[in-house]
């Protein structure tokens, strides 16, 4: 348990980032079933739509601190082929 100040304020700090983490994380994961959902329909135009909401909501996760760089462009890059071989 926390006994300073200073790492009783941490300890609040950590469950508020969390918190916020915890949303962004959930977010994103939601944004890629949409695309993984569109994918398993066949619909090309769903998917590519999906995948374009998709990214933007992927990257901001990285600028954030929530996923590493390489996972999210890995994530993106295997999304879009498989989009691209719907066509």
């Amino acid at each position: 348990m926390a006994n300073t100040p200073q790492a009783k304020k941490r300890a609040r700090q950590n469950e508020a980032r969390f918190a916020i983490n915890k949303a962004r994380r959930s977010r994103i994961r939601t944004f890629l079933r949409k695309v993984e959902e569109a994918l398993e329909s066949g619909d090309k135009e769903a998917s590519v739509a999906a995948l374009r909401a998709a990214q933007p909501e992927l990257m901001r996760g990285v600028t954030k601190g929530v996923f590493h760089k390489n996972t999210a462009s890995r994530k993106m890059s295997r999304l879009a082929s498989r989009v691209k071989a719907l066509g």
